[in-house]
């Protein structure tokens, strides 16, 4: 098969629109690649916050595993639904959400296996969620959807507003701080070679200048701002350390830069 151009890396603004295609079509093209490198350590049931193997089943961010059966439950950027399958276990109602149908199709593949129950499966961008106000208990989100978002501060109001009030919103990302770091596993990844404070997009794009990858940032300070904005209550901010029993690397996550600099941040809310 003739192999198109390589797209070009750049630093350029990108807004809703070109963001959400550009991650839909990203998604789909990479997720059986996606699935074969990374899902023997996903598994098909785990719960797992981050490249640093942070399980649920230890954390317990969403609230203890016997207080949630029963709950409903929204898993955003779920990929193949492996965090939700793993909330079904323990008696809850997950549905699972991701912007792209080859991903879920791969969800519906590991549901199809024997002695599985199929889980409800929905298409649809994070800042747009097709549900009623008030219909879930929890919502949340390991690595999907908000570092593809431009407008994140949206993302966060409607999960509110999809949340009933006291329910728990827990979403972990890329640790901002990682921006200013090249993404790489090894020793340059360890020298910072841009600003913190630079908000401009990282933009893979075609030889037509379309956007075909999207990455945006957000400081500390901008998330914990926008969670307060759409009505949510930062009750905790959990930075993982890099476990010793983690050997593997994972793009720009690995044991060298996990034992130096925090690689993933864990916001857990509560919605007022």
């Amino acid at each position: 098969m003739i192999q198109g151009p390589e797209p070009e890396a750049t630093r350029r603004s990108a807004g809703i629109t070109e963001s959400s295609r550009a991650s839909r079509g990203w998604w789909d093209r990479n997720a059986d690649d996606y699935q074969i490198e990374h899902g023997d350590f996903l598994g098909d049931d785990r719960f797992v916050w981050g490249p640093e193997g942070l399980d649920e089943a230890e954390a317990a961010l969403l609230g203890p595993a016997a207080g949630l059966k029963g709950l409903d439950v929204l898993e955003i950027g779920a990929g193949a639904a492996q965090c939700s399958r793993w909330l079904a276990a323990q008696g809850a109602r997950p549905v699972a959400l991701d912007l792209s149908h080859r991903q879920l199709q791969h969800a519906r593949r590991i549901d199809q296996e024997p002695g599985r129950a199929p889980l409800p499966l929905v298409q649809a961008d994070a800042a747009f969620l097709p549900f009623a106000d008030a219909s879930f208990d929890l919502a949340c989100s390991a690595y999907g959807a908000l570092p593809f978002v431009a407008d994140t501060g949206r993302v966060q109001r409607e999960v509110r507003r999809v949340l009933r009030p006291g329910g728990r919103w827990v979403f972990s990302v890329t640790h901002p701080v990682r921006w200013a770091f090249p993404d790489e596993p090894g020793p340059e990844g360890l020298t910072a070679v841009s600003s913190y404070f630079d908000r401009t997009p990282y933009v893979e794009q075609d030889d037509r200048g379309l956007a075909v990858y999207v990455e945006h940032h957000r400081t500390l300070g901008d998330r914990v701002r926008e969670i307060a904005a759409a009505g949510l209550r930062l009750v905790d901010l959990v930075e993982p350390e890099w476990p010793q029993w983690n050997e593997q690397e994972w793009g720009g996550w690995s044991p060298l830069r996990g034992s130096l600099l925090p690689g993933t941040a864990i916001f857990v809310c509560v919605a007022e």
